[in-house]
């Protein structure tokens, strides 16, 4: 498979070509069938093709037109994360690589003091001396491998430990070499100029510098019912104090409810406006013409937008990346701040949720950030566009080597069946 850079639109355009709200779609757009979806990136922007095209030329000369990830930091600049896993690999395979890939039968939970053959088995795979013990040396083996690949460390072998150790050596080297493959697309650590990367694997995002990470905050990102796609875009300029665009779906299960229950006071209470249409230019229109219940029942689409303040889920800052996913980074209401302390941060319709947008946005101008009213929208253009890179890694590499994570948009099963033969039909919807 060769590497695919699709140009969606050539963008280079200021703010005010981009000032309407309503500019964003109202659905994002299905990724490209020329896109494979969970290892390639869409790119945006005409301007980011020519140095992922040069680097590419440089693989294909070298014979990488295919996917095979192979180790290119010898010959070619890599981003810094392919290099890492590339190492970690190696650690990976020195640790973990020759140890018997027996299958462990399923059945209860063994832990310290449990015996029998399940438990022979199992101090087999993990390359531990002949005995039916399950013991503390037993424990910390299997507490070894849960750390290693995503798991809670407890040294208790149950149901899905078993099943991780029964997917075997070489499915999870396969996850590393599927992880390098899309570090590979990364910018080169040649690349000067500053840059950013999300990671929706992890659910962080960070600040890059001349080819180093200078600072890194978490996100939230897309649901597995809305992912996050993976692309490459602009951000080209930053909303003050924005706007918001109620999402259709949203106008029907929550505020058309809200509205035939509490009147129009629902709109007014919460800063909503109702207008004309969908187009640039759009206009108010009062809320009393609407057919409120047609909205709730799906018969009718109504656009609401929010103004700024408190109940806008903007937060104070929108950083704009125009594509036509309607995918864009933004700050939060002060009352969803304590979202981003929590393990699950795969919640958001889409766009990118950041955990300290004031930080983000004094990173980008060199200074803090601040509307002159606090609720009127101001534009404000980057003096450079900062490229966004959104990638998926399931796999990270540690000091001691690499330490696999959840896959929570079940993106790795097909790949892995369809470039490694790995037999995924047992494994598609495992998480650990």
């Amino acid at each position: 498979m060769r590497r695919l850079v699709l140009i969606l639109a050539g963008l280079g355009l200021p703010a005010s070509a981009f000032a309407a709200a309503g500019q964003q779609p109202i659905e994002p757009i299905d990724v490209p069938p020329s896109i494979e979806q969970g290892l390639d990136m869409v790119y945006i922007d005409r301007e980011m093709a020519p140095s992922i095209e040069q680097r590419d030329e440089q693989l294909q000369a070298q014979g990488y037109d295919d996917f095979k990830v192979a180790p290119v930091d010898m010959f070619a600049p890599v981003h810094p994360l392919y290099t890492d896993l590339r190492r970690a690999l190696i650690r990976y395979q020195m640790r973990w690589g020759s140890l018997p890939q027996v299958q462990v039968a399923s059945g209860p939970t063994l832990k310290l003091n449990s015996t029998g053959d399940r438990v022979a088995v199992l101090r087999q795979r993990l390359g531990l001396p002949e005995g039916t013990k399950f013991d503390a040396a037993t424990a910390a083996a299997v507490k070894e491998f849960q750390g290693v690949h995503g798991f809670k460390a407890d040294g208790i072998a149950g149901a899905g430990t078993i099943k991780a150790l029964n997917l075997g050596y070489k499915h999870y080297e396969n996850v590393l070499l599927l992880n390098m493959e899309r570090a590979r697309r990364l910018p080169r650590t040649t690349e000067s100029g500053r840059y950013v990367l999300v990671d929706a694997g992890s659910a962080r995002l960070t600040m890059y510098e001349d080819g180093r990470p200078v600072d890194s905050m978490r996100v939230i990102v897309g649901s597995q019912a809305t992912e996050t796609p993976m692309m490459a875009a602009l951000l080209r300029f930053v909303s003050v104090h924005p706007w918001w665009n109620t999402p259709p779906e949203l106008a029907k299960k929550s505020v058309a409810p809200g509205v035939l229950n509490e009147g129009l006071k629902y709109l007014t209470d919460r800063d909503y406006q109702v207008l004309s249409d969908w187009s640039d230019d759009a206009q108010p229109i009062d809320p009393a013409t609407v057919d409120w219940k047609a909205v709730a029942d799906g018969k009718v689409t109504a656009r609401l937008r929010r103004g700024p303040g408190e109940w806008n889920s903007m937060g104070d800052y929108k950083f704009n990346m125009p594509n036509d996913f309607g995918i864009y980074l933004h700050d939060v209401p002060g009352h969803e701040k304590d979202l981003f302390k929590a393990d699950n941060r795969w919640i958001s319709n889409g766009c990118i949720r950041l955990e300290d947008a004031q930080r983000f946005a004094k990173w980008l101008f060199g200074r803090p950030l601040k509307g002159e009213d606090s609720k009127t929208e101001v534009n404000v253009d980057l003096p450079e566009p900062v490229p966004v890179y959104v990638t998926y890694l399931t796999a990270e590499a540690g000091p001691n080597g690499p330490k696999f994570r959840a896959d929570p948009y079940s993106r790795d099963p097909a790949l892995l069946a369809r470039y490694f033969g790995d037999g995924q039909q047992q494994v598609a919807a495992f998480n650990p």
